[in-house]
């Protein structure tokens, strides 16, 4: 009796199998490219045709006028200052929750990592019953005659609030990863505590560091609904360029906001360029160690 061998038998299971994997792999990345495309792709084409839509000419005479410069000025001046406070803030908290290990520690996790889960609306409303003329320090604030509402400390406040968890969370798993016995080793052979954390620490954490200034940097830039609660959105004084964007268009000036939206998809997409190259850096770093 003649056995037929059981490769042969099972060849067309094989072919057939292997051809309903290939569908779910085009059907995944069919549907993958289909959401970018409607999401982000067309959306960010439409700006970029609005911006150019009447020249070249227009588009940078958009870009030259006092309002956006105000607008661009202030955003800048925003980040300047909430970046680095938030790299600060970062650094000392996850400093204290990857070496200490204390009683409410998951507890402040959570608060840092607050602005995730709560719109920036109401994040901005949350500044106003703090801050506010009505505010529970409002009183206060204003027998000191300081005023944080509706003017640039405000602006700086919600800039910072929505960056606020970002170094933190970068650098956190990094500390945890290496340990302290680096740490202790320079100790012990005599560096005080700024020497061994700018001479061991820093370098050991420099990279996941980078990360986090790099996202806090973008959400910085980016940050629109907290900073439209608590600013007075004056034309060419409290305007941030997001809101620079969000009025120009509501007065049907498009173009104007199709120039200032550019602007600020460029510096995204510096950010994400250097954040390539700064992950290239990484693996070739990680490739030369390996």
């Amino acid at each position: 009796m003649r056995v037929e061998p059981k490769s042969t038998r099972s060849l067309p299971n094989t072919v057939k199998s292997q051809q309903n994997k290939e569908w779910g792999k085009v059907a995944l990345i069919a549907t993958v490219v289909t959401y970018l495309v409607l999401v982000l792709f067309l959306p960010t084409l439409y700006v970029f045709i609005g911006a150019f839509s009447r020249g070249i000419s227009p588009f940078f005479a958009n870009l030259t006028s006092p309002d956006f410069i105000q607008a661009l000025r202030l955003t800048a001046l925003a980040v300047a200052v909430a970046v680095p406070l938030n790299i600060v803030f970062g650094l000392c908290a996850a400093w204290v929750i990857a070496r200490r290990r204390f009683r409410g520690r998951t507890l402040l996790l959570s608060i840092i990592d607050l602005p995730f889960s709560i719109s920036p609306i109401v994040a901005g409303l949350m500044l106003v019953s703090l801050y506010g003329r009505n505010g529970l320090l409002g009183p206060l604030l204003q027998s000191l005659d300081i005023k944080i509402i509706f003017s640039f400390p405000g602006i700086a406040l919600a800039t910072m609030m929505g960056g606020m968890p970002f170094v933190a969370r970068e650098v956190i798993p990094i500390l945890e990863e290496v340990g302290t016995q680096e740490e202790e080793a320079a100790k012990t052979l005599g560096a005080g505590e700024w020497q061994t954390f700018w001479r061991v620490t820093l370098p050991s954490i420099r990279w996941g560091l980078f990360y986090g200034i790099i996202l806090t940097t973008a959400r910085a830039m980016g940050e629109y609904g907290a900073i439209a609660v608590v600013s007075s959105n004056l034309i060419g004084r409290s305007q941030t360029l997001t809101l620079y964007v969000e009025e120009a268009y509501r007065n049907y000036d498009s173009q104007s906001a199709f120039a200032a939206s550019v602007v600020l998809a460029g510096l995204a997409g510096a950010t994400l360029v250097i954040k390539e190259l700064f992950e290239r850096r990484i693996r070739i770093k990680d490739e030369r160690d390996s």
